[in-house]
């Protein structure tokens, strides 16, 4: 933002040229800002105009005149741009002593002060005196024309018209068009700023149309504001704790941003413990308090009202999933068992688990060895202090039928989410039972990370989606030409956008195994589809180029 100065001033009727006087003047700064954005600093200034710009030319027209006295009339035109002239003759000199003894006063006043600051206190009782002196001034050249050094038989009759031309051209007030009003200035305070002049009343903040009467203000895009103002519709404010963002030391105001809910944030709130959802991983807000699990993650209210809390509340959308590899044509035979647990029990399960591929913060797992889970018996309750209690646990043993044991899904997790790490470990569960030989970390956890991003885009388009219809068609002649929706209902716009985000979250994984891969077997499935990828797999170990 840039900071550019405007005047204020006070225009008076009268025609004497004006000079400049002591004035206070605030220094500019530059700021950088919003773009197309500065900030102006303003000035009053009182235009009153019978201060003199320069009274050398006054002795120049007086010189000599004491002892001559001026015979004529002037009966000059008025000129564009000067002002009229009538004078009458005068058969005594004494005012014109008078006059020459102010003017000489006032020269001589004027000497004194050259080369010396002036006190801000003074300038009002200096401007008053001017003003009588000029109004003196202007009454005497309104009453006779400017006298000319020269003697007395030289002068006009009465009789002869003069063609006198005033030395100076008065500048007209009445020039002067306020740019809100668009009427003249006339006479009174007025301010220039912007390239114009305005009238106070009419120069106006562009957001809540008061009066500026500051000496600073905001420009942005070519309209005034107040600096409050500005701050309040341009300063970036922090989403968490809804204060404006503070600058750094370089002046700058720097915050954080969520890639995908482009929640704004200060940095200080990466490091002050503040909570994120372990759904959503938006970050608490201080005018809305987060859901506590009993394993101490944090849940948003938005995430909650979708969320899945036990095994039992968990089995509708399980048949969701397997209708829908059966739709592409991937029916899973067995019978798995599928079980919501908490974070400690599915991290000792993991340890427990001699194969597969984790990451750090697993939310799901295929099991293949025979063990003991502790599950989910029951939904718990939201407790005092948004925590949630009595949640019920009971031990599950795993036998081993067949290549894989059971599924583990982290609870409290919302549908869609959960849904998505379902189908993910489904595809798991599937490549193990079809005899799929060991593939490749990346191609296996890529293939899986497809099936996820598939089910959720079925979810969102409610199977419309060509891709999905074209991997389904490609799959087999007699699955159906789409996916089965599994929505309950019609979805919130906010569900729809948290299922873009975990869509999103899929496609721009940076990890080599999950996000790479994945990006590998979507290529490949679009160009092949599903079924010559998946062939193609169990005879390389690898995704077709």
């Amino acid at each position: 933002m840039t900071f550019v100065s405007v005047k204020k001033y006070r225009s008076s009727g009268l025609k004497v040229v004006a000079r400049s006087f002591p004035l206070q003047t605030y220094s500019v700064r530059i700021q950088k800002g919003t773009s197309g954005s500065r900030l102006g600093k303003c000035r009053y200034k009182d235009f009153r105009l019978p201060i003199l710009e320069n009274m050398g030319w006054l002795s120049k027209i007086f010189k000599g005149s004491v002892n001559r006295v001026s015979r004529g009339h002037y009966n000059g035109n008025t000129h564009e741009g000067h002002s009229a002239w009538h004078t009458k003759a005068y058969e005594h000199d004494s005012d014109h002593e008078d006059i020459d003894r102010a003017i000489a006063l006032s020269l001589s006043e004027e000497d004194q002060r050259k080369g010396k600051a002036v006190d801000e206190v003074d300038i009002d009782h200096r401007l008053h005196e001017d003003e009588q002196l000029a109004r003196a001034l202007q009454e005497s050249l309104n009453d006779e024309p400017p006298r000319q050094n020269v003697p007395v038989k030289d002068v006009h009759s009465e009789s002869t018209p003069a063609t006198f031309m005033p030395p100076y051209i008065f500048p007209s007030t009445g020039l002067r068009v306020c740019a809100g009003c668009k009427t003249p200035i006339g006479q009174g305070r007025f301010l220039s700023c912007m390239d114009s002049v305005w009238h106070p009343q009419c120069f106006r903040c562009f957001a809540c149309d008061r009066p500026i009467s500051e000496y600073e203000f905001a420009v942005h895009e070519g309209n005034p504001y107040h600096r409050s103002c500005y701050k309040e519709l341009f300063h970036p404010k922090c989403d968490v704790c809804k204060n404006f963002i503070p600058t750094n030391k370089d002046g700058h105001i720097e915050y954080r941003a969520h890639p995908f809910w482009m929640q704004k944030y200060c940095p200080a709130h990466e490091t002050d413990r503040t909570p994120r959802c372990c759904s959503c991983e938006r970050m608490e807000p201080k005018d809305s308090k987060y859901i506590t699990l009993d394993d101490g993650r944090k849940l948003c209210l938005e995430c909650l009202n979708t969320s899945i809390m036990d095994t039992d509340e968990c089995q509708p959308l399980y048949i969701d999933i397997q209708e829908f590899y059966e739709g592409l044509n991937m029916k899973v035979e067995q019978q798995i068992p599928l079980l919501l647990v908490e974070r400690q029990a599915l991290n000792e399960a993991m340890e427990a688990e001699k194969t597969g591929h984790h990451l750090a913060e697993t939310r799901g797992l295929c099991l293949s060895e025979e063990q003991i889970v502790r599950t989910i018996l029951r939904r718990p309750v939201i407790g005092p202090g948004n925590k949630i209690v009595d949640m019920i646990t009971g031990p599950y043993k795993l036998v081993r039928r067949c290549e894989v044991t059971a599924i583990l899904i982290l609870y409290g997790l919302p549908r869609l989410l959960t849904g998505s790490i379902l189908a993910h470990e489904m595809m798991h569960a599937y490549l193990r039972l079809k005899g799929y030989q060991t593939l490749d970390p990346k191609v296996e956890e890529g293939i899986c990370q497809v099936l996820a991003h598939m089910w959720l885009e079925s979810e969102i388009t409610s199977g419309s989606s060509s891709i999905i219809a074209s991997i389904a068609a490609s799959s087999s002649s007699s699955s159906s030409s789409s996916a089965p929706s599994s929505k309950k209902g019609v979805q919130t716009d906010f569900e729809k956008k948290l299922g873009e985000f975990f869509k999103h979250q899929i496609e721009t994984d940076p990890s080599d195994v999950y996000g790479d891969g994945f990006r590998d077997g979507i290529k490949a499935v679009e160009r092949y589809g599903l079924r010559k990828t998946l062939d193609h797999m169990k005879l390389t170990g690898v995704f077709p180029c």
